[in-house]
C-alpha cells in the first residue's frame, strides 16, 4: 500500500468541501449543519416548510465565518432531487457530502394506519433519500467519478420498534438496508454510504411534554442523559471525513448506550 495517510490533525477538516443537509431547519439537522460548518464545509441547508429557521441558521453560520445557504425542496418528489443538487452546486459548489436527515415521525396505532399514511411515510423517509443518493451519485459520475460521502439518518427504531411507530420503524429499517445496498454498489466508484441511528435527542419542551418518557430514558441509558443534536452532528462529521475513509455500509448507533439494556 502506497497511499499517503492524512495527518491526524487534518482528519476532520472539511475545508473545500460542500455538504447538503436535508431537514436542516432545526433539531438534529441544525446540529449536523453547525458541526460540518465548523469543520470547514460549505453547508447547503435544505428545508421544506421551515424556511425562517433555515435562513436564520444560514445567517448564524455566516456570522461565525462559515458559508451556508438555505434551499427549498419537497424531496418526497423524486423530480425535485436533481434540481436541488443543481441549485446547491450553482451557489455553493458541487456537493460531495450528502446527509439525508429529513423525515417524518407521526404516532399512529398500527390498526389505524391508512394506506396513504404508509405511502407518505415511505416516500419521505425512504423515497427521498433513495432519489437524492441516485442524483448525487450521477452528478459525481459526471464530474469524473469524484469521491463522495453519504450519511443517512436512520433511528434506533429501525432496530427496535416502539408502540405507535410501526410504519416509522419499518421505514428506518428499510433506510438502514438501503444504506448497505448503496454502499455495496457505489463503493467501487469511491462513494461511501453510511447511516447514523440516533436515540432520544433533546428538543425544546420535551421534558414538559413527555416527562415520563424522558425519565424512563434517563433511567435506562447508561450515560444517563438525552442526546444533543451536536452528538449526532459529530457522528456525521466522523463518517463524512477522512477519519472514516475505510468505512462504508455501517450503521453507527448513537444512543447513550440504551440499546445495551435487555428487553425481556
Amino acid at each position: 500500500m502506497t497511499d499517503t495517510l492524512p495527518p491526524v490533525a487534518d482528519l476532520l477538516d472539511l475545508s473545500g468541501r460542500t455538504a447538503l443537509v436535508t431537514g436542516a431547519g432545526g433539531g438534529i439537522g441544525a446540529g449536523i449543519a453547525r458541526r460540518l460548518a465548523a469543520a470547514g464545509a460549505a453547508v447547503a441547508l435544505h428545508y421544506n416548510a421551515s424556511r425562517a429557521a433555515a435562513e436564520r441558521l444560514a445567517e448564524e453560520i455566516g456570522a461565525a465565518g462559515g458559508r451556508a445557504a438555505a434551499f427549498a425542496a419537497d424531496i418526497a418528489d423524486p423530480a425535485a432531487c436533481p434540481a436541488l443538487l443543481g441549485a446547491v452546486a450553482e451557489r455553493l459548489g458541487e456537493p460531495d457530502i450528502l446527509v439525508n436527515n429529513a423525515g417524518v415521525q407521526p404516532v399512529e396505532a398500527f390498526e389505524a394506519i391508512a394506506p396513504d399514511s404508509l405511502r407518505a411515510m415511505m416516500d419521505a423517509n425512504l423515497g427521498g433519500p433513495f432519489a437524492l443518493v441516485q442524483a448525487f451519485a450521477a452528478r459525481l459520475a459526471e464530474a469524473g467519478d469524484r469521491p463522495g460521502a453519504v450519511v443517512n439518518i436512520a433511528s434506533i427504531e429501525g432496530l427496535q420498534p416502539a408502540p405507535g411507530h410501526s410504519h416509522y420503524a419499518a421505514s428506518k429499517a428499510a433506510l438502514i438496508m438501503f444504506t448497505r445496498a448503496a454502499a455495496m454498489e457505489l463503493g467501487p466508484r469511491g462513494i461511501r454510504v453510511n447511516a447514523v441511528s440516533p436515540g432520544l435527542i433533546h428538543r425544546d419542551g420535551i421534558e414538559e411534554g413527555w416527562p415520563e418518557g424522558v425519565a424512563r430514558w434517563r433511567a435506562a441509558a447508561p450515560l444517563g442523559r438525552l442526546g444533543r443534536p451536536e452528538d449526532i452532528g459529530d457522528a456525521v462529521l466522523f463518517l463524512a471525513s477522512d477519519a472514516a475513509r475505510w468505512i462504508t455500509g455501517a450503521n453507527l448507533v448513537v444512543d447513550g448506550g440504551v440499546g445495551t439494556r435487555p428487553t425481556w
